[in-house]
């Protein structure tokens, strides 16, 4: 299953993605601006976010250049993992957007030791591992 929190920021660019045309659905652009809410809700609840990523959020831009990954961060930070509301709100939201990928398992994603993981449509990922000294 694709970590919780991997999950939120997935949605959050699919509903982007798909929420920002002027052919999404109403529904679709309900469920990204409700989810939406909800992220932006627990990432300023504490203040202890960095405002870049409570901006890139406000912008639209999760999907860009290092915003997913420090996303990633900020979420965990505030156990939105753990949110159960802002998790179904993600899935509604996947469902909504991508219909048969999310009916054939697309966003269910499994990695146990994983390193230099990439899913995705279209990814270009180039990694160098070494043995840490």
């Amino acid at each position: 299953m694709i970590e919780s929190v991997d999950l939120l920021v997935t949605a959050l660019a699919a509903g982007a993605a798909a929420g920002l045309t002027d052919t999404a659905s109403t529904a679709v652009k309900d469920a990204y601006l409700s989810l939406k809410a909800g992220v932006l809700g627990v990432l300023r609840r504490d203040g202890s976010v960095a405002g870049e990523v409570v901006r890139a959020v406000e912008d639209d831009a999760v999907a860009t250049g290092g915003q997913a990954g420090e996303l990633t961060a900020a979420l965990h930070g505030v156990s939105a993992d753990t949110d159960p509301e802002l998790l179904a709100a993600a899935r509604q939201l996947l469902e909504l957007a991508d219909p048969s990928g999310a009916g054939n398992g697309k966003y269910r994603v499994v990695v146990h030791g994983g390193q230099g993981v990439l899913v995705g449509d279209g990814n270009i990922q180039h990694n160098t591992f070494s043995q840490p000294r």
